[in-house]
């Protein structure tokens, strides 16, 4: 990985949700709901939602930074967990804003994979080495990525919180 960042600020970031909303309609996918891995998938699968007039909105927290380029041994899927029925027979889109490694992206997919109609991935980036190729993907980089909404320190920092199931 290079030293050099990519640096997404919040105007370019709409560009490329907007960017990626336009390949996504071009494509002809349709989805019915878009399933959110949070964090930094919230962002991009709001604003997919809105360009692409999909109100259904899901969200799966995942874990598997635990800091600036280091990881969990696994990603590991945070409570609430969606029920797969409630994917059942949909056309889904899982909307993250990097696959790094691929390895929340396949998490997910693996998920709701026997449940759905049809499952597609769009990121913001995507880097080389991903496990998962998306089938949407705005920019592919090798450098480590500062986002708007991760590049400043916290205004409150907290000890790490593991949710009980």
């Amino acid at each position: 990985m290079s030293d050099e960042r990519e640096n997404l600020t919040w105007q370019r970031f709409g560009e490329a949700s907007r960017e990626l909303a336009k390949a996504i309609a071009a494509d002809g996918f349709e989805p019915d709901l878009i399933l959110s891995i949070a964090r930094g998938g919230l962002f991009l699968a709001g604003s997919l939602g809105y360009a692409l007039a999909v109100k259904n909105l899901y969200v799966m927290n995942v874990e598997f930074y635990d800091g600036v380029g280091t990881t969990l041994d696994m990603p590991v899927m945070l409570p609430p967990v969606p029920s797969a029925v409630d994917f059942s027979a949909k056309k889904v889109l899982i909307a993250d804003d990097v696959a790094d490694t691929g390895r929340t992206i396949e998490l997910v997919h693996a998920f709701i994979t026997d449940q759905v109609d049809d499952v597609r991935s769009a990121v913001i980036y995507e880097k080389p080495q991903s496990l998962i190729k998306c089938e949407y993907v705005w920019k592919r980089t090798d450098r480590w990525i500062n986002f708007p909404w991760s590049s400043e320190a916290p205004v409150v920092e907290r000890a790490s919180q593991v949710l009980d199931a």
